[in-house]
């Protein structure tokens, strides 16, 4: 084999210009396009993230304490290492404003601050006023969401527990603001010396104190880390710092990139579906050219080589457009997407997402038009002479095969290892590959079904439909690549869609059913004999629980560091509820082991969640050590129970006996079951005689996690419509293809007596049914996908969501009768003669 020869031969060829290859560099370019941009923004954000992670932490390191503020010994600690220590208490309340004597409630997340706060960063304030004149004496400032609900401008009054405050200007935003991670209510900020007389941290009230640190220059963050855990682990210390100053808008930056960047892999395997199509159709019409060659004496590995070269350069050229197109949008729209992100994104170049762009589009190229390709070796010299030179074989042979499985393998693997997520990758190829096996299965079932449908005898007089059928069953039709391709975009499109619709209907319906109006928190325990008085005589309220709790840290099992025992395990991560009880509370189902006699005195002892504790490896018998108040109590697991934290109901992973607990201060949280209409009158009278304890509205905490899927779901949903539209040049690709099949059939129709409208229905209804099959298989692989995320990813129960399926049917039929019917208007136009005089 010659590479000259190869290369001469490609090199003429290109000089055909891009002809036949339009769709070809479209579906590459948006491809690469889509993952270049989405993996462009994740990683400005990722580098903002990085490199301002000391202003959205507050600090260059954080201590955190649960329940208390650090004594004398983490004093001394953080004040020999660090050059400023800033000091802020974290807690919920309610926020009240009183007029003409009706009192508006809103829950509120306070922080209140030092003088040095915040060390890095600056609060914007409207008016623009410093942040100590601001929090001068009893004033504060409030998230203009916040204001707004509870009517309230610059200059008035409300209420925070026993105290009255001042809102002195408008939150527009804390530097610290994406490190607190997600809120149930919006912030309010005022001086911790305010807070004196306001009732609001009595003994045993959830509050967590943060300790900033500003450290010297070039401190190693690493050694301290470590030695600050050393140190004070054990006591329920908690860490950050400015490496991870953001953990939670971290991971979910990760997570949403990872994973559009997988629906952009969709995006490109449908555009793999048009390349194929494209290189199938550019080489099919070489025929006579390859027939040639092979006449003059040219070896088929110098075709193969020859026309690889001649698709690798224009591979390369959809590839270049894919990266420009990609790196350009995220900078022309950088304003838009800085000021709608939380955190701040430096909005640039970035090379790394558009070399991992680059490289999945060359290995979808390679992967897509190698098989095409191959089909060169089939074309026989006879070719030239003859419309027929023989059957082509269906599958290729077995080195081409091995390459393709190879270069699939190696797509896979880079996905899986640059996503960061590679279950998630893994189970995305999976599923791309189920679909497209799914299209083929379903295309060839439409092409079987057509041609059974063509002949049946009850379509005899209905000549249009009858043409329709053939011609979609026929050989040589475009069942396959419509199908494919439009089928795919549309399943992406279906899956986000039976997904989004399954978890709005879990948070909007099926837990407003079981959960609580109210969850109560800071009950203390002399208010609570009063509480149950007026919760219980209210006729509006149904049911009412209530349960003591602290709050814990498991820095043990069995004597070691909990963490080499169960892992990173989510019941480790910080601190977590801890109640008591003498007997098992009501309803509680004991899987294993037996609760303690009542009026147990002995040693502490436990019961735990039983699914966690499988999770983490527990069993009877074993010593678990929690950390409460600085307090080690180690108690030995003596029975697991069901926990079931779906209904938003009480539940707790640990409750000890009471004995082991006595003399921890403490307060009570309790849930409130009530009609609609007694909501506001039992909220009014609690708050009103207990004004330090906080009710957050179970409602409200499920209308923000909604947003939030909301929004993710949007984000997916953009993802999937770009897959659409890479679908929709593919479906346009093909329909151009099939343009000039389409003025022969027309004129032999007019030839035989069919008039236009005639023509123009056989045309229509062919594209119809191409675009219902494709819409039909899309609603079950959407359904199918849609079952299997709920099912196993979400645990969640699935139901079909026909609103979204009927459209996605509908927008298939839609989208390829309109390619169709747009490239039936040449055909319609030609005049039968002149067509069938050039085919003599």
């Amino acid at each position: 084999m010659s590479v000259a020869v190869a290369a001469r031969i490609a090199r003429r060829e290109l000089r055909g210009g891009l002809s036949g290859f339009r769709v070809f560099l479209a579906c590459l370019a948006l491809g690469v396009a889509a993952i270049a941009a989405v993996g462009s923004v994740r990683e400005s954000i990722q580098d903002g993230l990085r490199r301002n992670g000391a202003v959205l932490l507050g600090g260059d390191a954080q201590m955190s304490f649960t329940y208390r503020s650090a004594d004398a010994a983490e004093r001394a600690w953080m004040a020999g290492i660090a050059t400023r220590v800033s000091e802020t208490v974290d807690f919920r309340s309610m926020a009240v404003v009183e007029r003409d004597g009706v009192a508006e409630r809103a829950l509120t997340e306070v922080k209140a601050v030092d003088g040095l706060y915040p060390l890095y960063g600056a609060v914007e304030l409207e008016p623009a006023l410093p942040l100590d004149a601001a929090l001068t004496g009893d004033g504060a400032v409030m998230a203009r969401v916040l204001a707004d609900r509870l009517g309230l401008s610059v200059g008035d009054g409300f209420r925070l527990g026993e105290k009255a405050f001042t809102l002195r200007a408008i939150l527009i935003r804390a530097p610290d603001d994406a490190a607190g991670g997600f809120g149930l209510g919006p912030p309010t900020i005022l001086r911790r010396a305010a807070l004196e007389g306001a009732g609001l941290l009595a003994p045993g009230t959830l509050f967590d104190t943060d300790y900033r640190l500003a450290l010297p220059a070039g401190a190693d963050l690493a050694a301290l880390e470590a030695e600050a855990t050393r140190r004070f682990r054990d006591s329920g210390m908690r860490w950050r710092d400015s490496r991870n100053a953001a953990p939670g808008m971290t991971m979910f930056v990760e997570r949403v990139g990872a994973f559009l960047v997988l629906v952009g892999l969709a995006g490109l395997a449908v555009g793999g579906v048009g390349v194929s199509a494209a290189v199938r159709a550019y080489l099919d019409g070489k025929t006579a050219v390859i027939a040639t060659l092979k006449t003059l004496g040219a070896e088929g590995r110098t075709i193969f080589m020859a026309y690889l070269m001649q698709i690798g350069v224009l591979a390369a050229l959809g590839i270049g457009l894919g990266l420009v197109l990609g790196g350009a949008v995220p900078l022309l729209l950088a304003p838009l997407i800085e000021a709608q992100l939380p955190v701040p994104a430096d909005i640039r170049f970035h090379p790394g997402p558009l070399a991992e762009a680059a490289l999945y589009g060359a290995l979808t190229a390679l992967l897509f038009t190698l098989w095409p390709l191959a089909r060169t070796a089939e074309v026989r010299a006879a070719a030239l002479f003859r419309d027929a030179s023989g059957p082509v074989r269906a599958m290729p042979g077995p080195r081409v095969l091995a390459a393709l499985v190879a270069l699939a393998a190696l797509l896979v693997g880079a996905a899986a290892v640059l996503s960061g997520v590679p279950d998630l990758a893994l189970w995305a190829a999976a599923g791309i590959l189920g679909a497209l096996l799914l299209l083929v299965a379903a295309a060839r079932a439409v092409r079987w079904l057509a041609r059974r449908g063509a002949r049946a005898k009850a379509l005899r007089g209905h000549s249009a439909l009858r043409l329709a059928l053939g011609a979609v069953g026929g050989p040589g039709g475009e069942a396959t690549s419509v199908v494919l391709s439009l089928g795919l975009g549309l399943s992406v499109l279906a899956a986000v869609g039976q997904i989004n619709a399954n978890m709005q209907a879990a948070i909007a319906e099926e837990l407003p059913g079981v959960a609580p109006s109210y969850f109560i928190v800071d009950i203390q325990p002399d208010q609570l004999p009063g509480y149950l008085a007026r919760v219980e005589r209210d006729p509006g309220v149904h049911k009412v629980q209530t349960a003591p709790m602290l709050r814990g840290v498991i820095t043990r099992i069995n004597g070691r560091p909990a963490r080499e025992v169960a892992g990173d395990h989510w019941v480790l991560n910080g601190d977590r509820g801890v109640t008591s009880s003498d007997s098992a509370p009501e309803g509680t189902v004991i899987t294993q082991g037996a609760w303690w006699p009542e009026g147990y005195d002995g040693p502490p002892v436990m019961s735990f969640a039983d699914e966690e504790a499988r999770e983490m490896g527990l069993k009877l018998g074993d010593a678990v050590t929690v950390n409460i108040l600085g307090r080690d109590i180690t108690a030995t697991i003596t029975s697991f129970r069901v926990v079931d934290f779906s209904t938003a109901g009480i539940g707790f992973v640990l409750s000890m006996n009471p004995g082991a607990l006595q003399g921890a201060p403490h307060t009570a949280i309790s849930t409130i079951y009530a009609d609609a209409a007694a909501e506001a009158p039992l909220l009014r009278d609690l708050a009103a005689a207990y004004p330090n304890i906080t009710a957050i509205r179970v409602r409200d905490a499920i209308d923000r996690v909604s947003e939030v899927l909301r929004g993710l779901a949007a984000a997916v949903t953009y993802g999937a419509m770009a897959t659409l539209v890479t679908g929709l040049f593919v479906l346009i690709g093909a329909a151009a293809a099939g343009e000039r099949a389409r003025v022969f059939e027309a004129a032999v129709l007019k030839t035989v007596g069919a008039v236009r409208g005639q023509v123009l229905a056989y045309f229509a209804l062919r594209s119809a049914i191409l675009g219902a099959a494709a819409g039909l298989v899309a609603v079950f692989a959407g359904g199918l996908a849609g079952w299997a995320v709920m099912t196993f990813v979400m645990e969640a129960d699935y139901t079909f969501e026909p609103v979204s399926a009927l459209l996605i049917v509908s927008g298939g039929v839609l989208a390829t009768l309109l390619a169709g019917l747009g490239f039936a208007l040449r055909p319609l136009a030609a005049r039968p003669a002149r067509v069938l005089r050039a085919r003599e």
